[in-house]
């Protein structure tokens, strides 16, 4: 290597430790994690579905832990590979996504990516929250209104029917559009998965308790939670952490002093009616009252500034003190003025 290519390497490394050491980043590299994705779809795909009874007792055999959380609570069956009622639903599944489960393997054949992003989202969780329980990964295929990531008793599963791709033609099927229109099928992507992941584990350190409090405190509430993501993903984009796409994310920032505006002199911060709630923290494709190009759920936004805001001021504070901190006391103290 010439000596001009070296000087341009040693550049751009100091410039890249500049910028990690500007945004306080600390290094977890040394952190040990070891995540490896169970497959239970696998496994429960190789059923015989004219053979149901062993196959099932094979998979319950091998996966203990998952096999009675998938039976009863995303198939809705006792499980018990005796029982009629297990058999006939879990022959009809079989019939019905086996198809799909082909095509999933073949987008999921590979997860060292994904292993490695979400090995790298745990190293930060075990830096700031030490004696907190890692809990195992598992991949499952149910059907399509089962969720995409769940925390069960043991393990966090992730449900790949919920990302084959925003333009899998299964999408876009008007009884799945009716479960899932675009503004949100959109994000039934492999790149999620991650994201998504150190969410229920954001959720499970701290759970959401702001139902029936003020608007304000709720958006604040669950502007912590993208905070959190925040620490825990700190090289992931915005738009996979909180679900918008880049240009409304563009938008909100470009018109944060409106946005905050508008809250303060057209609706009620107090307010706890749940319709008016629902409009500003919920999906939607927009927010009604907003512009077109306003995103749904814009409530959490703002409250994600607050708490930013509020994070910046208070630099002594680390994540579980921000995270464990009064809505009020946020709002109050970090004197949120946009512009």
């Amino acid at each position: 290597m010439s000596m001009k290519k070296i000087s341009a390497f040693l550049m751009f490394v100091s410039i890249a430790i500049a910028c990690n050491h500007n945004n306080n980043t600390p290094d977890v590299s040394r952190i040990k994690i070891d995540v490896k994705l169970d497959r239970f779809e696998k496994s429960f795909f190789q059923v015989d579905s004219n053979n149901v009874a062993p196959g099932l007792t094979k998979v319950a055999t091998g996966f203990p832990d998952f096999y009675p959380d998938f039976m009863q609570n995303i198939l809705g069956v006792s499980g018990n590979p005796g029982d009629t009622t297990t058999l006939s639903v879990t022959k009809k599944f079989l019939s019905s996504y086996s198809s799909f489960a082909r095509e999933l393997e073949g987008k999921f054949n590979n997860t060292t990516g994904m292993e490695d992003e979400i090995t790298h989202g745990l190293q930060f969780v075990k830096y700031y929250f030490p004696d907190y329980r890692i809990p195992a990964f598992i991949t499952f295929i149910g059907p399509l209104d089962a969720p995409g990531v769940a925390m069960t008793r043991n393990r966090i599963a992730i449900g790949l029917q919920q990302y084959a791709g925003k333009d899998f033609p299964g999408y876009q099927a008007n009884e799945v559009q009716q479960m899932y229109p675009l503004y949100i099928s959109r994000r039934f992507d492999p790149k999620y998965i991650p994201s998504n992941c150190m969410r229920a584990i954001a959720d499970d350190l701290f759970p959401d308790k702001s139902a029936g409090k003020p608007l304000i405190e709720q958006m604040i509430e669950k502007g912590k939670q993208w905070w959190l993501l925040d620490k825990l993903m700190p090289t992931t984009r915005d738009s996979l952490k909180t679900g918008y796409s880049q240009k409304q994310l563009d938008w909100c920032k470009e018109n944060e002093g409106l946005i905050w505006n508008y809250f303060v002199t057209s609706e009620n911060l107090e307010t706890i009616e749940p319709n008016v709630i629902q409009n500003y923290i919920g999906e939607s494709p927009t927010t009604q009252g907003m512009p077109a190009a306003s995103p749904g759920n814009i409530g959490q936004w703002v409250g994600w500034q607050i708490v930013k805001k509020f994070a910046a001021a208070n630099p002594s504070l680390n994540p579980a003190e921000i995270m464990n901190t009064p809505a009020r006391k946020i709002l109050t103290d970090s004197k949120y003025k946009p512009k």
